[in-house]
C-alpha cells in the first residue's frame, strides 16, 4: 500500500451540492478500489494563479489515502473524461511528505 495525495480544482460553476455529489462519487471510487481514507480537506473556492478555461476561481478539494499503486491510473483516467474538473495533481508521499502531511493536519485542527 502506497500514501498518496491528490488535490483537484472542480469547476467554479457548480452548485454546491454538485460539488459534494463529485467529491463523494470519486471518494467511493477510491473506497471501492480497496483505499484507506486517511483525510480529506474541502479548501473551498479559490482564485487561480492563472484563467483556466477562461475561469478565474474554482473549488479546491484534498484527498490523503493509501491505496495500491495500480488504482491511481484509472482514477486519472476517470478525472479527465470528467468535464467538473479543471486541474488535478496525485502525488505519492515519502516518510518526510507524511510526516509533514500530519502536522498540517494537527495544525488545521487546532485553528477549528
Amino acid at each position: 500500500m502506497n500514501h498518496y495525495e491528490t488535490v483537484f480544482i472542480l469547476n467554479p460553476v457548480l452548485s454546491e451540492t454538485q460539488v459534494k455529489e463529485t467529491v463523494e462519487k470519486y471518494e467511493d471510487f477510491l473506497v471501492s478500489r480497496g483505499a484507506k481514507m486517511i483525510a480529506k480537506e474541502d479548501w473551498g473556492l479559490k482564485k487561480l494563479a492563472y484563467p483556466i478555461q477562461n475561469k478565474k476561481s474554482g473549488f479546491y478539494h484534498l484527498f490523503e489515502y493509501t491505496v495500491e499503486g495500480e488504482v491511481i491510473s484509472p482514477l486519472e483516467l476517470e478525472f479527465r473524461r470528467d468535464e467538473r474538473f479543471m486541474r488535478y495533481l496525485t502525488v505519492k508521499l515519502d516518510k518526510h511528505a507524511i510526516a509533514w502531511a500530519e502536522k498540517r493536519r494537527n495544525r488545521n485542527k487546532q485553528k477549528a
